[in-house]
């Protein structure tokens, strides 16, 4: 077994193997093109796409705050690589957001919006989580409005959400701030700990990074320990774990523990403590604790992919399959792989990519699934069509770049080779 801080590519991974390097970027490319222009609403934000590839619903749709962020994240890294037109779909995004998302009035982001303006101008802890993963990503890019956004949104989550005594944000206000009390949630938190990372590489500011750490001592370190590294997702104003919570929204506060989240810590983890200078070693374990959880607890050893809910007694509660549990399992396992080299981390690393190169990917239409019945029959129970393309894009490029920082910093120190 390799130490844990060395960086071993072993001529067995197929991250070193050019087809596999190759196919991967063909994928990209695929999910590229397929959102570029049928998403643009020209009215302002994206339009959510059917399985086709066309706009759900032309006649005002709803635009959600985190959706728009997440293409000019994503567009910003096809600018990085040299993707003709991906500038167009970041600026785009960037007046979208800068022009009718931010609330001139009240300060913060509203979460959602339709043709007529503000349809919940509630402040959300996700959205703004999103907004600074765009605002900084964007600056790697040179976007004109990256730095006034950064700026802005650095300081909404500063003044706030962010709650000094537990190290991490709270979850909700209405338009005008008043707190929505009684709840505290590790999703946003989680995207947060991404968005942090990122605005660190592109500022170098240290402030991010000491925020991104004590969120994940917070939820992972301690919270997600005392679970046996299963991370709980609801919790009451002082960060004490809510088994029986319940929310109509299972698409960001479904019940029970959620697998596909302890694989995206894993990566964030493991993200994380390379940016520290490798120096926690709770990082690693818990990186390498989370990932087996999932893999154990959470995949369908019969029919394959993720559970997309377990109960407290680790029965699978929500027994549909979604496509992003697979995207951060593969992520993670690249991540693993790169820092630990087992021969584990490679197995499972295959088993999630041969799942979704026969199973997730749209190869009629072009896209992935992004919901499928336990069975995997393609459905739309929870996820409408195909709105979202920043798990998987995550997916398809994190393998191919060192596994040391977040893909704009990798991007930017490292020449893409296949």
């Amino acid at each position: 077994m390799s130490n844990v801080n060395e960086a071993p590519v072993l001529a067995e991974q197929w991250t070193g193997r050019p087809y596999h390097r190759k196919w991967l970027l063909d994928q990209a490319n695929g999910l590229f093109d397929f959102f570029q222009t049928a998403t643009i609403n020209p009215k302002g934000g994206f339009y959510d796409l059917s399985r086709d590839g066309k706009p759900l619903k032309t006649d005002n749709p709803v635009r959600g705050i985190h959706m728009s962020a997440r293409m000019v994240h994503c567009y910003s890294i096809g600018e990085m690589l040299g993707r003709p037109g991906a500038a167009d779909v970041v600026d785009h995004g960037m007046r979208y957001l800068w022009r009718k998302h931010r609330d001139e009035k009240h300060g913060g982001y509203a979460w959602q919006l339709d043709d007529d303006g503000v349809l919940d101008g509630s402040k959300q802890g996700y959205g703004h989580a999103f907004v600074l993963l765009a605002a900084a990503s964007a600056k790697t890019v040179g976007h004109p409005l990256a730095d006034r956004m950064l700026e802005d949104i650095t300081e909404v989550l500063n003044d706030k959400f962010w709650e000094e005594r537990h190290g991490a944000i709270a979850e909700e206000f209405s338009q005008d701030w008043q707190p929505v009390a009684g709840y505290r949630g590790q999703n946003s938190n989680m995207h947060l700990t991404e968005a942090l990372m990122s605005a660190y590489e592109a500022t170098g500011e240290q402030h991010y990074l000491d925020k991104a750490l004590s969120i994940a001592d917070l939820i992972i370190n301690r919270r997600a320990r005392e679970e046996a590294f299963r991370v709980a997702e609801h919790f009451d104003e002082e960060w004490v774990v809510d088994r029986n919570y319940y929310h109509p929204n299972e698409m960001f506060r479904p019940a029970g523990t959620t697998p596909g989240h302890w694989l995206e810590w894993a990566r964030l983890v493991m993200q994380l403590w390379a940016l520290t200078g490798k120096q926690h070693d709770w990082m690693p374990e818990a990186a390498s604790g989370l990932f087996y959880q999932s893999m154990l607890l959470g995949w369908d050893r019969k029919k394959g992919g993720f559970f997309y809910t377990l109960d407290w007694d680790n029965v699978p509660a929500k027994t549909f399959k979604l496509w992003w549990p697979l995207c951060e399992g593969a992520a993670a396992a690249h991540f693993l792989n790169y820092h630990q080299g087992r021969e584990l981390n490679e197995e499972n690393y295959r088993k999630i990519w041969n799942f979704i190169a026969n199973h997730t990917i749209d190869k009629e239409f072009g896209g992935w699934h992004e919901e499928m019945t336990e069975d995997l029959v393609p459905s739309n129970t929870l996820f409408p069509g195909k709105g979202d393309i920043y798990h998987a894009l995550q997916a398809c490029l994190i393998p191919l770049f060192p596994a040391e920082g977040s893909l704009t910093k990798m991007i930017q120190e490292h020449p893409l080779s296949i």
